[in-house]
């Protein structure tokens, strides 16, 4: 399937390097949020946009895999990758399938969130939280931890999404390099044991909340935001602000190697990191959570120093993520 995949969109994108004003770029950030953003940019722009979306079950992962397909095939079509996440960022820096852009775009983004050597750059983070049905749990119900949800009280009533997939995996790998690898299994075996519920996606974890399939789940704050815009009975909680925080998990942007319209590549890059465009991103239904300070938010809106972030070497977390999630589905499956 990913060979098929991979020679459809090649026949789609056929002639894109022909074409004097287009860029390509694949990105698994939801359609609902990042098409509006890329319309924007072709209108101020000029630049046809060429855009290839993930699918909510595969999320970046399969992205990534045409990427890494493309890459070995020497045909590359991919001018940018606009990644919902940092962990497979690193993964394709490794495996040389970005090349280094430093974007002045990106100068006032914190180091933190910026490849030292500028194969990547963050920009419009979004965090790990809870979501929870309002209809049925009252606030003083709600648990502060992601571990009391191992107690008695929760069974049968949390959702999580597939982890070797999207934003779960690197969670779930953050996890395994903040407690120790044993200790993260141990917690995902009690959570499993207490009948937690495994979904395809983020999304459909939020939604089964919604509908009180289950009462809480694990999910990220933009799809409780867009939630919420459409009327949905949720809203989130900020888990472990007590103690070791939650995983707050920035867009990314990069350069592919051999792109074949590297120039409007990096036009699209330095667009993309403009402070203009963490508050287009912040006011959308997302709400997305811009990087730098100063960014203006809506009210409901979140900046980073209304959260205490989960403090891990994103590098680890990328060398752990293909070897612990895969474990945690495997148990996830056999509660």
């Amino acid at each position: 399937m990913l060979v098929l995949a991979f020679f459809v969109f090649t026949v789609l994108c056929c002639g894109c390097t022909g074409e004097q004003n287009v860029v390509v770029v694949f990105t698994s950030l939801d359609k609902e949020f990042s098409a509006p953003v890329l319309k924007r940019f072709e209108k101020e722009t000029g630049i046809k946009v060429k855009a290839q979306y993930d699918d909510e079950a595969v999320k970046t992962v399969g992205l990534v895999n045409r990427l890494l397909q493309e890459h070995k095939s020497g045909q590359v079509q991919c001018d940018v990758f606009w990644n919902s996440e940092t962990s497979r960022a690193l993964f394709l820096k490794k495996r040389g399938v970005t090349q280094p852009y430093a974007s002045p775009s990106a100068k006032d983004i914190p180091a933190a969130f910026k490849d030292p050597k500028n194969h990547w750059t963050g920009f419009a983070a979004r965090a790990r939280v809870l979501v929870y049905n309002t209809k049925q749990l009252t606030k003083d119900k709600l648990p502060k931890s992601i571990f009391e949800l191992t107690e008695p009280q929760w069974k049968d009533k949390v959702g999580i999404a597939e982890p070797t997939a999207g934003t779960t995996g690197s969670h779930v790998a953050a996890l395994a390099v903040v407690l120790g690898r044993e200790k993260a299994l141990d917690y995902f075996r009690k959570l499993a044991a207490n009948g937690c519920r495994k979904y395809p996606g983020n999304s459909t974890v939020r939604d089964r909340v919604a509908q009180a399939e289950v009462l809480i789940g694990f999910t990220d704050t933009d799809d409780v935001f867009a939630g919420m815009a459409h009327g949905k009975p949720i809203n989130q909680i900020f888990p472990d602000a007590d103690g070791m925080g939650t995983l707050v998990i920035p867009n990314t942007v990069m350069l592919m190697a051999g792109a074949p319209n590297a120039d409007n590549g990096k036009k699209l890059i330095d667009w993309l990191l403009r402070r203009e465009t963490e508050a287009i991103l912040a006011k959308a239904d997302s709400r997305q959570i811009p990087l730098r300070e100063g960014v203006t938010v809506p009210e409901d809106g979140v900046t980073l120093g209304d959260i205490k972030a989960m403090k891990v070497d994103i590098s680890a977390v990328s060398d752990t993520l293909n070897k612990i999630a895969p474990v945690v589905r495997d148990i996830l499956d056999k509660k």
